[in-house]
């Protein structure tokens, strides 16, 4: 049983919004994330995927890209992504995953275990859409300081649930990268170092000119990894 990461899939069946004018690569990249989503993933394994599933405004409008999801295989878990407009104050976490029960499963503010069958090593899964800035935030101070304690309470909650429940591995899975351009350490760094996250995945950053705005590879003992479906030519990336 293997766990895959992938983000930003930006499905848009019901509303109307290509992708084709960030690059040639995203022509007709829902064929391209379903051939290889089948040529990589098996039932039995997990894939989490870090936000921005859907262009739609609404549930309505987002239910098809929710449902193509549904029907690719293995256990989907879903965080919750800067465009995924669908998860807001009234579809919450626990509504979705009533909705959505036996097909999907959503990540935020709880967490999931997974079980490496080769270690026999039980993880919780840990995820929060999280927040970073770059030059195209335009907030105001204060708004950004809110987003970024709301999310680190969100993480934390987490983390002591899992911790609760007995676990003491953990993989940490953010929308946002945990850094942005200008800085290594952040927030979310030392959320990870503090309760000894054993990895971070990440995606939201696009273009080769913004894959290297935060960290890749080993740092401080853990490793990160950017998984945006652009980056990684739309094929699930192995995790455990």
């Amino acid at each position: 049983m293997s766990l895959y990461a992938i983000g930003d899939l930006h499905l848009s069946f019901e509303s109307d919004k290509s992708m084709e004018r960030f690059g040639d690569e995203w022509k007709d990249h829902p064929k391209k994330i379903k051939d290889n989503w089948h040529d990589i993933v098996k039932e039995t394994d997990t894939v989490v995927i870090t936000g921005d599933h859907s262009w739609g405004k609404r549930l309505e409008d987002s239910m098809k890209d929710l449902e193509f999801i549904a029907g690719l295989p293995g256990r989907k878990i879903l965080l919750r992504g800067n465009h995924d407009r669908f998860w807001n104050k009234t579809s919450k976490t626990d509504s979705l995953n009533e909705l959505f029960v036996g097909k999907l499963l959503f990540l935020q503010d709880n967490f999931y275990e997974y079980e490496d069958d080769k270690s026999g090593k039980k993880y919780a899964l840990i995820g929060s859409k999280g927040f970073s800035t770059d030059e195209y935030c335009f907030l105001a101070e204060d708004k950004i300081e809110k987003r970024f304690k709301n999310e680190r309470k969100r993480l934390i909650k987490s983390y002591e649930a899992a911790r609760c429940a007995g676990y003491d591995d953990f993989l940490m899975f953010l929308h946002y990268p945990p850094t942005n351009v200008h800085e290594k350490e952040g927030m979310f760094t030392e959320l990870a170092r503090e309760f000894g996250a054993e990895q971070v995945v990440y995606s939201h950053l696009h273009g080769k000119e913004r894959f290297d705005y935060s960290i890749i590879g080993e740092h401080d003992g853990i490793n990160y990894t950017l998984v945006s479906s652009d980056y990684l030519d739309f094929k699930p990336k192995l995790i455990k």
